[in-house]
């Protein structure tokens, strides 16, 4: 189960992927916008993050103009490793090494055919752990500093 936002930037992109993760059976809730209006990305980032948190959803995607922004707002949220992933490579090792749970993409510099690529390098992609895992533990140690 995948969680799914975008602001204005992302939207198309984001229904892209949405269509495309629906048809590979996936299921798909999407958390806004539902239509090309302008709307502050960290007012979507929010509630992806926290049903991915909540354990409603296994992962989440977010996607905004650049993908940085929705980027930066969702790693405010402490538990969230949202990673920006513009290769399949890097959405590989986001996943492989750093455990993301939340990548992001942007509508406006990502094509549509490489966009589906990254998503479906991510979701095949399994955690290694080990010493990963450590790293991890890091992180999360300094969101309560």
């Amino acid at each position: 189960m995948i969680a799914i936002g975008s602001d204005h930037g992302g939207f198309e992109l984001k229904e892209e992927i949405k269509t495309y993760l629906t048809e590979k059976g996936y299921v798909v809730k999407d958390f806004g916008v539902q239509r090309e209006m302008s709307v502050d990305y960290p007012d979507i980032a929010h509630p992806v993050c926290m049903a991915v948190l909540k354990g409603e959803y296994e992962r989440g995607i977010l996607v905004c103009g650049t993908g940085i922004g929705i980027s930066i707002a969702a790693n405010k949220i402490p538990g969230i490793r949202a990673a920006l992933c513009g290769n399949c490579y890097s959405a590989r090792m986001a996943k492989q090494h750093n455990n993301a749970n939340i990548i992001t993409l942007g509508g406006r510099v990502t094509g549509t055919d490489l966009a589906k690529e990254i998503v479906d390098a991510w979701l095949e992609t399994k955690f290694e752990g080990g010493r990963h895992q450590t790293r991890v533990d890091k992180i999360h140690g300094l969101e309560n500093k």
